[in-house]
Order: structure tokens, then sequence, then C-alpha cells
């Protein structure tokens, strides 16, 4: 329930940067099977994202 009010007061951008980080996430692990392969794209990605995001997450 309290997940819900912290989303509440996030902002737009913060919970669209958020939601590009989990798809980015979710397209990795579907392209490979056995084991997810992080390669230097995927982590320039999410640290770009990632630095977006507010430090209370």
């Amino acid at each position: 329930m309290s997940g819900w009010l912290v989303l509440l007061g996030r902002s737009s951008a913060s919970k669209d940067i958020e939601l590009l980080v989990l798809r980015h996430e979710v397209a990795v692990l579907r392209r490979t099977q056995p084991k997810p392969r992080w390669d230097w794209a995927d982590r320039a990605v999410l640290a770009a994202l990632i630095r977006l995001l507010p430090r209370t997450l």
C-alpha cells in the first residue's frame, strides 16, 4: 500500500526513466536464453538512465 503513495509523490519524468530502465533490462533478458550477457552498450544505457533517477530509489 505504501508503494502506491510513493509513486504518487514522484514526478512523471522519474517514472518514465524507471520504466525505460526496466524495459531495457527485460530486453536484455529476452535476447539471451541461458544466461543474460550485458555488453558495454547495455551498461552505458543503464548507467545513464540510473543517474537520472532520484537518490531515494
